[in-house]
């Protein structure tokens, strides 16, 4: 049976991964994974999360199943933080949760409920979007398809193509949405862009599908929610998966959650029974450790302060350091203008420069990378943007 599997290509961020870690050169930066790094280069545990984690373990007395829908008191503790504490969809009691393993899997299960409602539909995801967007919804037998997002020449979005596009889709059509800190591209709508691509979803009767991965690494916690709020407050249904690894830190405990918004009560209960049997399908209970430190910060009125405290000093770290690369990208070069990097959000954004001019980074001066050149902001550190400005200046004076 098995002898017929061919070998799968490698994944170009696990192979980028490891030939960071091959590298011995003491000069070698790492923009490629997506992942918060601090001043000192580390992935931190967040001291709010150190402190919920010694309280969870404290109480906790048994490692027992919970419930396929996951951990009900961190459903509801983050319905209140997608949406806001008084908003209306959870007063009317139309928003349903389902915990899943990482946004990854709240995306998946999103899918997998779509594919059931409507096995004819199509998700549009913009150009370029997260690259495991394209596996986890077509693994889920959605069709997809694309519409423009990112205007390279600006570093900003081509609104009037990305409206135009979505002005031609078909009715009950699903679009993916990125709330806040756009993958890969760090480029963000405007609130009153969301405004328009809200009244152009309610008139063509499209189905939004926010993908909310960075709450609080943009604008701010509340700020980054605005879209998944007002859509919520005008729409009769709405999906929103959310992820809890970049903001509190828990990659490794796979903590997410679906959220499901549909037009009333009843058809909001009926939904839920769907997610659990699709849950209990795909990996019947999720993991309950992660859950449980994000319930017990949002619940604990000082540990969310301490959190929130640490998320804006994430925030901070990152705008700074999309300052100071600009500053040094301009210092060393004049042959491009990379001021559109500080007026992203998040912890990426394209530097615009082909493949060649990447792996000359990664060959000639150790800076790794992805092929569309993607970087990581928050990779960077004080002490090496000089080294990764001139890098740069050199590959590109090299092509002129």
């Amino acid at each position: 049976m098995f002898e017929r599997l061919e070998r799968m290509p490698d994944d170009p961020i696990l192979g980028l991964m490891a030939a960071f870690r091959a590298d011995p050169d003491a000069r070698k930066v790492d923009l490629g994974v997506g992942v918060y790094r601090n001043e000192r280069g580390e992935t931190p545990v967040l001291e709010a999360v150190r402190k919920a984690e010694q309280a969870v373990l404290t109480r906790q007395s048994s490692k027992t199943y919970v419930a396929p829908a996951g951990n009900a008191g961190f459903n509801q503790a983050m319905e209140r933080l997608t949406f806001g504490d008084d908003h209306a969809v959870l007063k009317g009691g139309r928003v349903r949760s389902i915990q899943a393993p990482g946004g990854c899997g709240a995306l998946r299960v999103g899918a997998e409920l779509i594919r059931r409602a409507m096995p004819e539909a199509t998700v549009y995801v913009s150009t370029p979007s997260w690259a495991n967007h394209v596996p986890l919804l077509t693994g889920a037998g959605i069709k997809l398809e694309r519409y423009p997002y990112y205007d390279g020449a600006t570093g900003g979005v081509n609104f009037a193509a990305m409206m135009e596009a979505l002005d031609r889709l078909p009715e009950r059509s699903v679009v993916l949405l990125h709330a806040s800190c756009h993958n890969p591209t760090g480029a963000d709508l405007t609130e009153d862009q969301w405004r328009e691509v809200l009244a152009l979803v309610r008139r063509r009767s499209l189905v939004p599908y926010i993908d909310m991965a960075y709450q609080g690494l943009g604008r701010g916690v509340d700020e980054d929610a605005f879209a998944p709020r007002l859509f919520a407050a005008e729409l009769p249904e709405l999906l929103v998966a959310v992820s809890c690894s970049k903001n509190f830190g828990l990659y490794r405990e796979r903590t997410g959650v679906l959220h499901v918004v549909s037009s009333t009560p009843t058809s909001a209960e009926a939904i839920l029974t769907q997610l659990v049997r699709i849950a209990r399908t795909l990996y019947s209970m999720p993991p309950d450790h992660g859950a449980a430190i994000v319930h017990e910060i949002l619940t604990t009125e000082g540990l969310r302060s301490a959190w929130l405290a640490e998320v804006s000093s994430m925030r901070e770290r990152i705008n700074g350091l999309r300052r100071e690369v600009v500053t040094q990208l301009n210092k060393a070069q004049s042959l491009r203008d990379f001021s559109f990097i500080e007026r992203q959000k998040g912890m990426f954004s394209f530097l615009g420069v082909n493949v060649d001019q990447v792996r000359a980074l990664r060959e000639r001066h150790h800076i790794y990378m992805t092929d569309d050149s993607r970087i990581n902001i928050a990779g960077l550190r004080s002490e090496n943007i000089p080294y990764f400005a001139e890098a740069v200046a050199q590959v590109l004076g090299a092509a002129s």
